[in-house]
């Protein structure tokens, strides 16, 4: 589907008429599928891409692997096969990739090829008219830069520790800018009442969006970086309009301008500046195996390649001999990490090649399949037979109290809402986000 078809659609959808409350399950199915269906037609185009020569070959043959992993499902390359060649060209200089590329290899595994979204653990949509045209450039950077701390959202900025300098991160926005409508001036947000704005939120807001405590399905309004980009306008932009073409209504019908205005000094309350410092960066020479010495572990699997965090916490305790790998960015290990967990981020595979045979490798991610799922994929390719995905994922692990290296003020993520995340607009699987 391409960018300008999206953007029609979603202008078609937002001069539908509200949805009542007990149509809303049935319309996220349909935009669910509507979203599946764009991302096999934007897949499709870009193994077309990757087998024909011109312009920008390199670039986009280049993330046929990382791609061949972001299905909706358990991030499979069998269904994507990577063109010949390319399987290690994972491990490549970001600052010689131009911002197409850069956008495939970092985001398009969460927020979709062609940025519509939803493609794991809740990514929004890039491309929606009414955030485009409500979130500024500097928006965009801040958040690619520092991320979501606590959600999959790694920070990609090289001054949190992650792999992209600042003009690296400048190509990708001008791509997603690229996708819509430049940001526009904003009305602003008057005087509202947190206290009431609970109320209001709590009856319309807090299903899809959590609050302080528990993380819903759709943005996680709370998050320490969000607050610190968002300004209220946009806030308030947000909850007028909506986003178009997704289960987020736009509220401007609905609610009076004095209830918005509430609602955004509530959600502007529950800023809390984060106060956490970083571990020193992965030196690359991290142990691979833990408990070297120690006996195999014996799992009870899922499906063949899914286990349990209850498993390899009982493994690990017991003394067993494995190896865990980070696939996040290393930005996110640098905060907090499975102890004994190397980082080998899903783009740059070079450990990979250490990781011995005869061993069984775990491998997680925050989303919680996708990019551990393209880091048991490599390993299968390589000849590895006891390669496995941590199947709740870190995040769960971290909530569970399990043991964890963070650096200093780094709690435990939001606990997730199991009301919202069964029951809400993008309901969580774990075999696989269809968000």
């Amino acid at each position: 589907m391409s960018g300008r078809s999206v953007r029609e659609r979603l202008s078609q959808e937002n001069e539908a008429p509200p949805l009542r409350v007990g149509e809303r399950a049935e319309e996220a199915r349909r935009l669910r599928r509507h979203a599946a269906a764009a991302r096999r037609g934007a897949q499709s185009l870009v193994r077309a891409r990757a087998w024909c020569p011109g312009p920008g070959v390199r670039t986009v043959a280049l993330i046929g692997l990382l791609l061949g992993g972001c299905g909706k499902g358990s991030a499979t390359i069998r269904d994507n096969p990577t063109p010949p060649g390319v399987a290690g060209a994972a491990d490549v200089d970001p600052a010689r990739i131009d911002g197409p590329g850069l956008y495939q290899m970092m985001c398009a595994q969460c927020h979709g090829p062609d940025a519509t979204g939803y493609n794991a653990d809740n990514a929004p949509s890039l491309v929606n008219p009414t955030f485009l045209e409500s979130a500024t450039d500097d928006f965009i950077k801040r958040s690619v830069a520092a991320g979501r701390p606590g959600t999959s959202m790694a920070g990609y900025g090289k001054e949190v520790g992650g792999p992209l300098d600042a003009a690296a991160i400048d190509r990708i926005v001008a791509w997603i800018r690229a996708q819509g409508p430049r940001a526009k001036p904003l009305e602003p947000a008057g005087q509202g009442d947190p206290t009431r704005g609970a109320e209001v939120f709590a009856r319309d807001c807090r299903m899809c969006h959590g609050d302080a405590e528990t993380r819903g399905t759709s943005v996680h309004l709370a998050n320490p970086q969000f607050l610190a980009a968002a300004t209220d306008a946009f806030i308030r932009h947000a909850t007028v309009h909506g986003r178009p073409g997704t289960p987020m209504e736009a509220f401007g019908g609905r609610l009076s301008q004095q209830e918005i205005d509430d609602v955004v000094a509530y959600v502007r309350d529950f800023g809390k500046p984060e106060a956490a410092g970083i571990l020193p960066p992965p030196s690359g020479k991290e142990p691979i195996v833990i408990n070297p010495k120690g006996k195999q572990p014996e799992f009870t699997l899922r499906d063949g390649r899914f286990v349990s965090i209850h498993e390899v916490s009982k493994a690990l305790a017991a003394g067993r001999k494995m190896s865990i790998v980070d696939a996040r960015q290393a930005s996110d290990w640098m905060r907090a990490h499975i102890t004994g967990a190397v980082s080998i981020p899903y783009h740059d595979l070079g450990r990979l090649a250490e990781v011995p045979q005869d061993v069984w490798v775990i491998a997680y991610c925050a989303c919680p399949h996708h990019l551990s799922g393209i880091i048991v994929d490599e390993l299968k390719k390589r000849g590895h037979t006891r390669a496995l995905i941590l199947d709740e994922g870190v995040l769960e692990w971290h909530r569970r109290g399990y043991p964890m290296t963070t650096a200093p003020g780094v709690g435990p993520p939001p606990e997730e809402d199991p009301i919202g995340l069964n029951h809400g607009p993008h309901a969580h699987r774990h075999d696989g986000h269809g968000h």
